[in-house]
C-alpha cells in the first residue's frame, strides 16, 4: 500500500528527533559528569532512595539485573556507589550514593530517561495507549520483536 509521502517523511523526520533527543542528552550527560546516560540514571534513582536493592534498581531501570551489575560496577570503580549485603538478609545486595555521588547528582543535568518517564507519565491513557500502540507497530516495522533492549549509551 502506498501511503502519503508527506506522512512518510514526517515519520522518519520523528524518528530522526527522537534519535538526536537521546544522543543530545547523553552528550550533555557525558559531557558534563563523565558518566553514561544509564549510569547518570541509576544515580539520580538511587538518589531518591537509598540504600536501593540491585533488583530494585534493575525494575526501576526496566533492566534485568545483571545489565545493572554491569553499571554499578563502573559506577563503584569511581568511587560513587557502594553495594553492601542487607543485614536482613545477606542474600541482598543494597545500593547506596557515596557523599561523591551526591554531589554528582546534585549538580548532573536531566537524562533521557527521566524525561520520557515523566512525560511518559503526564500522558492521558488514551495518549499512552497510542504511544504504545506505535512503538509496538515501529518495533514489528523494523523487525525488531526479537532483538534483547539494550541500556542506551552504556
Amino acid at each position: 500500500m502506498q501511503h502519503n509521502p508527506g506522512a512518510v517523511t514526517d515519520i522518519f523526520d520523528n524518528v530522526r528527533r527522537i534519535f538526536q533527543a537521546l544522543s543530545e542528552y547523553s552528550k550533555t550527560a557525558e559531557k558534563s559528569t563523565g558518566l553514561t546516560g544509564p549510569q547518570l540514571w541509576a544515580l539520580k534513582l538511587l538518589a531518591t532512595t537509598t540504600p536501593m536493592r540491585v533488583s530494585d534498581l534493575a525494575c526501576q531501570m526496566f533492566l534485568r539485573p545483571p545489565t545493572v551489575v554491569g553499571i554499578l560496577d563502573r559506577l563503584e570503580a569511581k568511587k560513587l556507589v557502594t553495594r553492601t549485603n542487607s543485614k536482613k538478609d545477606r542474600r541482598v545486595v543494597e545500593v547506596q550514593l557515596t557523599e561523591q555521588g551526591i554531589r554528582v547528582v546534585a549538580e548532573a543535568p536531566a537524562v533521557a530517561q527521566s524525561v520520557l518517564m515523566k512525560g511518559l507519565n503526564d500522558l492521558t491513557q488514551e495518549q499512552f495507549a497510542c504511544i504504545e500502540e506505535g512503538m509496538k507497530l515501529m518495533t514489528k516495522v523494523l523487525d525488531a520483536e526479537h532483538l534483547t533492549p539494550q541500556p542506551l549509551h552504556s
